[in-house]
């Protein structure tokens, strides 16, 4: 018998000037009537996604769509079919926004949203949506007291999502410098992720923890903290990432980095080839800076994460 294709399906999460993103209740006349869900619709034979989701949203809402940011590909299985979503973001749109299919419309932070029940397969991507753009990690190295005032300043503009990564501490200073961190953090609401140390982050409290590849191939249930986030290198360790379960992964080195110049940069179009196929959000990592974020989210990532560049 010949497995029957997933249908194609493209996706939009319009965002507006405030940062929260649009959703939309399905009408009475389609199936799961009165659920939410991010718009779009089925992708057309011979038709591309970005190409569909353009038709879809000036039918569903009377908006012409510019840049398209695509982002995550999940494939969700429903009682009677099989679904392809083809996710993007959508920062760059014109026009009166309404529903022309008398649908309700929503804005919500990702992080807050109240409205009920969400379509099935979009109920996670809220807390995908949730994470930050930008990662911050940290480089305090030897110098830890001068560290603070540039990690509050961090916090102060607004980084709201930071790994803590400090390879050259002792236990006992890894311990402090990791609790100092979270403390001083905890006021901002921001996310402390500690690099590789699964039991501290569980004793401290830590939102999370970043896996390194080596821990990433070893391990066989994932951690039990509320974010986990994979070290990848090539699609193989990405796929490993998504089945173990991880919430994120961080992809490297996308450019050369003098941190670690004897590697070889995967450049954009490898990273967005490998990101193109992953169902979790995917961070650029390596010769990353600030102004490079609208290029990684054209490729394909949810967005950077930095070294040096987080704390200048």
């Amino acid at each position: 018998m010949t497995a029957v294709a997933p249908q194609r399906v493209a996706v939009g999460v319009l965002y507006d000037a405030a940062g929260k993103i649009l959703l939309a209740q399905r009408p009475a006349d389609k199936p799961y009537p009165g659920y939410w869900e991010f718009p779009g619709g089925k992708i057309e034979t011979g038709e591309s996604a970005g190409d569909a989701l353009r038709r879809e949203l000036h039918e569903e809402l009377g908006i012409e769509v510019g840049v398209l940011y695509p982002w995550l590909k999940r494939i969700y299985a429903y009682p009677s079919r099989s679904v392809e979503l083809n996710f993007f973001r959508v920062r760059d749109w014109r026009g009166e926004l309404h529903g022309r299919e008398n649908q309700q419309l929503s804005w919500q932070l990702p992080e807050r949203a109240d409205v009920a029940p969400m379509l099935p397969p979009n109920a996670p991507i809220l807390r995908a949506l949730s994470l930050p753009d930008v990662m911050a990690i940290s480089a305090a190295g030897e110098h830890i007291d001068a560290f603070w005032p540039r990690y509050r300043a961090a916090l102060e503009r607004g980084v709201r999502l930071i790994q803590l990564r400090e390879k050259a501490l002792d236990n006992n200073t890894w311990y402090d410098f990791a609790a100092m961190a979270l403390e001083i953090a905890r006021p901002f609401d921001a996310l402390v992720i500690l690099n590789g140390d699964i039991e501290l982050a569980a004793k401290l409290g830590a939102n999370g923890v970043q896996l390194s590849a080596a821990q990433l191939k070893n391990l066989d249930v994932r951690p039990d903290l509320p974010w986990v986030g994979a070290s990848c290198h090539d699609a193989a360790e990405l796929q490993r990432a998504i089945s173990l379960g991880c919430d994120y992964a961080l992809l490297s080195p996308v450019l050369a980095t003098p941190t670690h110049p004897e590697a070889k940069a995967l450049g954009w179009q490898v990273f967005a080839e490998i990101a193109a196929e992953s169902s979790i959000p995917v961070f650029a990592l390596g010769g990353m800076r600030p102004d490079l974020l609208g290029s990684a989210w054209q490729h394909g990532a949810h967005g950077i994460a930095l070294l040096r560049g987080a704390w200048q």
